[in-house]
């Protein structure tokens, strides 16, 4: 205090105590004042509740009638009884207002709550003066909370106790029962008469990042164009002119009327979405994915799940208690099917395979329960909800890739499993505060459900692979990432035909040698390294791969040693067959395999190589699929991942920035022109 206040006062308490009591009977004393003092819970009390000077001076100085705002023992209590209250009661000397943060999610643009009214006795209700529920930001996630907090008021009146006793459980099955009609009520976005960004949250004063508040008014301006980047595999090849973001429709437009060309041999324009199937043959193909366009309903157990992944702050819900469950144990025991481990007992593999299957099909759950909200018809949820669900889908797409690629692919021998396998976690019914033994703030530990299957994953640490701000557009479109398998070689060698047609113009020689390019770009990673490559597919098929090379050094010398020269045996270089274009693509080839300098290596011992085809609304998915692979090499025991890009490609170089990739080398240092832009793993 400066020098005339504490003149005036002899503590802060006694100064907020009196100008307090001046206002309020300024304006006449109100029946509903309301006091935050500066300790409102706690954990913030010195040296305790009822030893704090502070406290002892509101409660004998501040008049009778002005209620006293106190959040519990924490700022989010995770419970609150009778018993603990007694003694604030005692030394405030009245009964105090509860300011409830249990909903709250201000402190983490990563969570949100959508759980029942938890851990407050009913009993409550008679040693309160009220209680006040801080909700979610987000106006449409909180049909839960105030539903079930309705229900624990009702079991608390006198009248009624002897009735029923209040359970969440029952509690949240009404509420769901209820929001179903609400969820599947057609309702356009504007029902919020306050943005997400301006909602305070005290006495939880803290905000959320502009990413999330931001994303609510992008959502709702339909006339915003988004230039969608076109990644070329191979550095030699031009970078490819930005494409504009259509909206939904003009997608859902564009897809059908390529299945429909699908059907229709000899008629694929250059450039189009090659040997995409029709809607049906596709889902034939791909099990359990379709197309999720339209305005759809989402089921009973898909909101469950929905509220599971989302429950409450120090607790998970069912579905995500059995996803951290399932992600812990199979890393933990991948060695069961590691590719250079002695055999594992028939029954171990068997079980590991099984929580794997369990697990995949949960992560599945995830991919169509995002599918399912942009599909429907309660757009105002949808608005509210989706950077949550979009950021769980895309964290479980990679956690699924990943399980996907352990079986068969990861190393029992790595020099960093320790780092990785055994790195700090938590997961099961509580979440991550209860392992340091304290009742900690859930701010302490962040992202929720996403953040803890994203610190269980090898690169889990590396925050800027997973928090990226969501699409311009929400697209019901349903992707997924897996492993390279061998009989995709055809459709890819077709994808990065078709966008080299698109890129040169249509060039002969990709017909004359449909494989040249597939063989330049693709084969020799397919051929020689095929369990560091990834795909990307949708319903119409494959549409993108991240390919990558391990150790840089070996994989030169084997390319040398056998690629090099099967590709001068299929690609003579004289023949009345051959094309003079394919001749200079074969001369490219060549000048692929340059060397790159030790320094270099030491650091940077792995390399990528990314497509995608410009088809792709939600872009992010292309962030995603990177990740994978990175997650993949950092199992196999990679420390640094290069990649060589040309220095005119600036999407593509703006694109690897924001993934953490930095400059490391440029073409006038060496005898290539391309940019070589390197990050740690």
């Amino acid at each position: 205090m400066c020098q005339a206040d504490s003149e005036a006062f002899s503590s802060f308490a006694h100064a907020q105590v009196n100008v307090t009591n001046e206002i309020y009977r300024f304006l006449g004393e109100p029946p509903v004042f309301l006091f935050c003092p500066t300790e409102y819970c706690g954990s913030l009390c010195s040296p305790s509740i009822s030893k704090s000077p502070y406290l002892q001076t509101v409660g004998e100085d501040l008049l009778p009638n002005i209620t006293v705002i106190w959040t519990g023992s924490k700022v989010i209590s995770r419970k609150l009884s009778v018993d603990c209250l007694a003694e604030v009661e005692s030394v405030l000397q009245r009964p105090p207002l509860i300011w409830d943060n249990l909903h709250a999610n201000d402190y983490d643009s990563r969570r949100l709550f959508l759980g029942p009214f938890k851990g407050r006795e009913p009993q409550l209700r008679s040693h309160l003066r009220g209680l006040l529920l801080n909700p979610n930001c987000e106006f449409e996630a909180n049909y839960i909370p105030l539903h079930t907090l309705g229900s624990w008021y009702r079991a608390g009146e006198e009248e009624r106790k002897e009735e029923c006793e209040y359970c969440p459980d029952r509690a949240l099955s009404a509420a769901l029962h209820d929001w179903m009609e609400e969820l599947n009520q057609p309702l356009q976005a504007g029902r919020q008469s306050t943005r997400a960004d301006q909602r305070s949250s005290a006495p939880t004063s803290r905000c959320k990042t502009p990413d999330r508040s931001d994303c609510t008014s992008t959502f709702r301006g339909t006339s915003a164009v988004a230039k969608l980047p076109v990644f070329p595999l191979n550095s030699s090849s031009p970078p490819s002119s930005p494409t504009k973001a259509k909206g939904e429709k003009e997608v859902r437009d564009g897809e059908k009327k390529q299945s429909n060309q699908s059907s229709q041999p000899n008629h694929q324009p250059p450039g189009s979405r090659p040997g995409a199937p029709s809607g049906g043959n596709r889902g034939q193909k791909a099990q359990g994915r379709g197309l999720c366009g339209g305005k759809g309903m989402l089921s009973e157990s898909q909101v469950r799940l929905l509220v599971g992944l989302h429950y409450l702050p120090h607790e998970h819900g069912p579905s995500a208690q059995k996803l951290l469950q399932d992600l812990t144990w199979l890393k933990s025991n991948c060695h069961l099917v590691s590719s250079n481990s002695k055999k594992a007992p028939p029954q171990k593999v068997d079980e590991w395979r099984g929580r794997a299957s369990r697990f995949l099909s949960l992560c599945e759950d995830i991919a169509q329960l995002h599918c399912s909200v942009v599909g429907g018809a309660n757009r105002a949820v949808l608005y509210d909800l989706y950077p949550y669900v979009w950021d769980l889908r895309n964290t479980a797409l990679v956690a699924k890739a990943f399980i996907c690629w352990l079986d068969g692919r990861v190393l029992s021998d790595s020099s960093t499993l320790g780092s990785w396998r055994n790195c700090f976690h938590w997961c099961g019914k509580s979440t991550g505060a209860d392992v340091l033994g304290v009742e900690s703030e859930p701010w302490v530990f962040k992202g929720g459900v996403s953040g803890e299957v994203q610190m269980l994953l090898p690169i889990g640490s590396s925050s800027e692979l997973f928090t990226h701000p969501p699409p311009l557009f929400p697209t019901s479109r349903l992707y997924n990432i897996r492993p390279y398998h061998s009989k995709d070689k055809v459709e890819l060698y077709r994808m990065v035909r078709q966008l080299h047609l698109r890129t040169q113009g249509g060039q002969e020689s990709s017909i004359a040698h449909p494989d040249v390019i597939g063989d330049r770009c693709l084969g020799p990673c397919l051929a020689l390294c095929p369990e560091y490559s990834f795909i990307l597919e949708d319903e119409l098929g494959v549409c993108g791969c991240v390919l990558g090379i391990l150790d840089v050094r070996s994989f030169a010398k084997r390319c040398q040693a056998s690629w090099m020269p099967a590709m001068r045996d299929k690609y003579p270089p004289k023949g009345g067959n051959t094309h003079p274009n394919t001749q200079d693509l074969i001369q490219l080839m060549e000048e692929d395999q340059g060397e790159y300098p030790d320094s270099l290596l030491y650091h940077f011992p792995s390399q990528l190589r990314l497509d995608a085809l410009p088809e792709l609304v939600d872009i992010s998915v292309s962030r995603t699929l990177l990740t994978a692979l990175l997650t993949a090499l950092k199992a196999n025991g990679s420390q640094g991942v290069f990649c060589e890009v040309q220095p005119t490609d600036r999407q593509r170089l703006e694109f690897l920035t924001k993934l953490g990739f930095l400059e490391i080398l440029r073409g006038e240092a060496r005898s290539r022109e391309g940019v070589v832009l390197g990050r740690l793993l």
